[in-house]
């Protein structure tokens, strides 16, 4: 879309900048978590009581899920979010009590941050789906553009602001900058129009398990989706603790400040950027689809082996930004065809079993790591994280008809699996 389209749509429509502002905002505030709560837990408690949290916040994620999805359209989406702001700023403000007052337990953290991640499930629906209701269809995809943009500056933003608030104030000062920043998105989320909601659907949280249990057995009744989501299921174990808790253990056990956390975040947020502006484009046309998913996943993992085996800072940098523009681009090369291979009226429904099979393993790998670090030190763990990650990509190579799959061009691939399984899609 060109510069006039653009100026056309700001002044058609004052509302997509009063959510952008929102979503920029909530996107902050959440990254700023992800620093904060892990610092804090390694800080007081030790890697053990972090594997603990990391484990619990990823049963937390499976079950927001569907814990959620009955508000979906039974309730407009901006009370949606306004109700999930209270509610992340009531946990927030909360937890700088009890950091101000020096009573950090981790049997009442946990609560308080299962709360939090119900909340966020409850925003994250209505900010993924509320575009449509508040804009016309011509002017989406110019909105959709500018959401992801803002989303990778904030992506970049977020852990750097808490990295410096935890150096200069503290986890309790950091905490009361998540609770501002969590103010300034209800402000703009309260300027945002209510909308009619749409028609409820029928049954609710039965209407999701129904298409969640339907989901699954298209997937395991087509071979190559099987494979894939196998192999994926495999490496987020490794991928998702090396990407995420294991890097705060890492910063801790280096003797750096929490100014460091948020440099380092920052570091594998703007390979993620880079990543997704051109990187996957550029390789994916020299080299082609199979080669740069199976290649990128492998460097990837030998990325974050770097980084476990760091002495110091510079070289986590490092480290973590090759391994942030591998993530990217390994998670976009084949995502469009994998969607558009799906028919459309299976797409949400095989989406959710993706999405399960991906939180599940996200509960397993922190479990892991709390196991392997009672045993070794953080170094030799991490490593081992990088190392395994790099040798399950490679399954990826016994995955049926995956290299013609990715060989075909975008139209070529719409609805595949539907002809080429149609059974399962009848």
């Amino acid at each position: 879309m060109n510069l006039a389209a653009f100026k056309e749509l700001r002044a058609k429509s004052g509302v997509l900048r009063t959510f952008l502002l929102a979503d920029a905002c909530i996107q902050l505030a959440e990254l700023c978590a992800w620093v904060v709560l892990p610092w804090w837990i390694t800080s007081q408690a030790g890697a053990a009581a972090l594997a603990m949290y990391g484990s619990t916040m990823a049963v937390a994620m499976l079950v927001a899920a569907p814990l959620a999805a009955p508000w979906g359209d039974r309730v407009c989406k901006s009370q949606q979010m306004r109700l999930g702001l209270v509610t992340k700023m009531a946990i927030a403000a909360a937890m700088a009590v009890v950091a101000v007052t020096d009573a950090f337990s981790l049997v009442l953290l946990l609560p308080l941050a299962v709360v939090q991640f119900v909340a966020s499930a409850v925003i994250d629906q209505s900010r993924a789906n509320i575009l449509q209701e508040l804009l016309p269809p011509d002017q989406l995809p110019m909105a959709i553009r500018l959401r992801k943009t803002s989303q990778s500056v904030s992506g970049m933003v977020g852990p750097v602001l808490a990295g410096f608030s935890l150096g200069v104030v503290g986890v309790a000062g950091a905490l009361c900058v998540l609770v501002t920043l969590l103010g300034v998105a209800l402000f703009f989320a309260l300027q945002i129009p209510t909308r009619t909601a749409a028609i409820a659907q029928q049954g609710g949280l039965r209407q999701w398990w129904l298409a969640l249990q339907s989901g699954v057995i298209a997937k395991w009744s087509m071979p190559m989706e099987r494979g894939w989501t196998a192999v994926n299921f495999i490496v987020w174990i490794f991928q998702g603790p090396a990407v995420g808790m294991l890097i705060p253990i890492k910063v801790h056990a280096l003797g750096l400040s929490g100014d460091w956390l948020g440099y380092q975040l920052g570091a594998l947020s703007f390979g993620v950027l880079c990543g997704s502006v051109w990187g996957s484009e550029v390789l994916v046309h020299h080299f082609g689809r199979y080669t740069v998913r199976l290649a990128l996943g492998v460097f990837e993992g030998l990325a974050l082996t770097l980084v476990g085996c760091a002495t110091s800072a510079y070289w986590m940098l490092i480290g973590l930004a090759l391994a942030g523009f591998c993530n990217a681009s390994l998670a976009l090369v084949g995502a469009t065809h994998r969607a558009l291979a799906i028919p459309q009226n299976y797409r949400v429904r095989i989406f959710a079993a993706s999405s399960m099979s991906t939180q599940i393993a996200g509960a397993i790998g922190p479990a892991l790591v709390g196991m392997a670090l009672a045993r070794w030190n953080i170094n030799a763990v991490y490593m081992a994280f990088g190392l395994l990650m790099s040798t399950s990509v490679l399954g990826f190579l016994w995955v049926p008809r995956l290299r013609e799959f990715l060989t075909l061009g975008h139209t070529e691939v719409v609805d595949w699996y539907g002809h080429q399984y149609p059974q399962v899609f009848k």
